[in-house]
């Protein structure tokens, strides 16, 4: 993917979708539990190859915060306290392009392993 830079960050009113608008004019609509279950944080993908975490309940995540890393990503701060994600530019786009597909993949890991997006 080529190198992008987003022209606007915006949370929805809800704080349950984070619209991202590129320089290149691609807007991409990303849910807060899809940012959420696919962090890029070591807690979600773990530390090395076949250590990622299904991570479950986050129907209802809300994005709480934000905070600018340098000039080449956000991180963003969920109402569940997960705090350690930096979603690079590219990253970001990446979730636009293909969130879809990966959203889909982590639907099916939770029903494989008998998990729910809902909290119990």
């Amino acid at each position: 993917m080529t190198e992008v830079w987003p022209t606007e960050l915006k949370v929805s009113k809800d704080r349950r979708v984070l619209t991202v608008v590129f320089d290149n004019g691609e807007s991409f609509a990303l849910p807060a539990e899809m940012l959420r279950v696919l962090s890029p944080s070591a807690e979600v993908q773990g530390h090395g190859p076949g250590q990622k975490i299904t991570v479950p309940g986050k129907r209802h995540v809300q994005i709480a915060q934000m905070h600018s890393t340098g000039n080449y990503a956000v991180r963003i701060v969920f109402d569940d306290g997960h705090d350690t994600g930096i979603f690079t530019w590219t990253y970001l786009r990446e979730l636009g392009v293909k969130g879809d597909a990966l959203f889909e993949d982590y639907l099916r890991e939770l029903e494989a392993k008998g998990l729910t997006r809902d909290r119990l």
